[in-house]
């Protein structure tokens, strides 16, 4: 079973928007941007995009999920 290619870039955008917002939050801003509150609106702006898409999207991590994504997808296809 592998992880989606989907799942694996929602979850690394996910990563690096928290890891900026939280250097951003602690005063090191990963961003080189002077100008502080338009930092503040980039790196709140790629957290909360990347919060959504981790959220909306069916992100399947384990085997058993996995697999029940593809039986999923299998009484989909035979449905139609």
């Amino acid at each position: 079973m592998n992880i989606s290619i989907g799942t694996i870039a929602r979850t690394a955008a996910l990563a690096l928007a928290l890891t900026n917002q939280i250097l951003s939050a602690a005063g090191k801003p990963v961003l080189p941007i002077e100008d502080s509150q338009l930092e503040t609106l980039v790196t709140t702006g790629l957290t909360v995009a990347a919060s959504l898409a981790a959220w909306w999207k069916n992100n399947s991590f384990t085997p058993a999920a996995i697999r029940a994504d593809q039986t999923l997808k299998v009484y989909q296809s035979a449905g139609k």
